[in-house]
């Protein structure tokens, strides 16, 4: 005996698999240690905060040096006001967020 030709049927389709997308927000952080739960190690910390220089550090001590207060040139690199604070966690180091001026 033959079988006859099976066509698949097209009408049933299996449900499509769950996924799961997690998004992982940055906490705010301000211009000052914060006191936060940190993502990676789950301790609670006051954040240590390094400066970063950026484009603005560098515009500040230029716009000094044009208007001929070049002696003040430096003073945005000592400042904290013209640089980004990034907050990191003392316990395990990770990067928590940045604070940008």
């Amino acid at each position: 005996t033959v079988e006859p030709f099976k066509s698949a049927n097209l009408h049933t389709q299996e449900p499509p698999s769950l996924q799961t997308t997690v998004i992982v927000t940055s906490p705010n952080v301000g211009p000052d240690p914060t006191t936060i739960i940190c993502p990676s190690c789950r301790a609670t910390v006051v954040t240590r905060l390094d400066y970063e220089t950026t484009t603005k550090t560098h515009l500040c001590a230029g716009l000094l040096c044009l208007f001929l207060c070049w002696p003040c040139a430096f003073v945005p690199y000592c400042s904290t006001s013209c640089r980004d604070a990034n907050h990191y966690c003392p316990n395990c180091g990770s990067f928590i967020g940045t604070y940008r001026k």
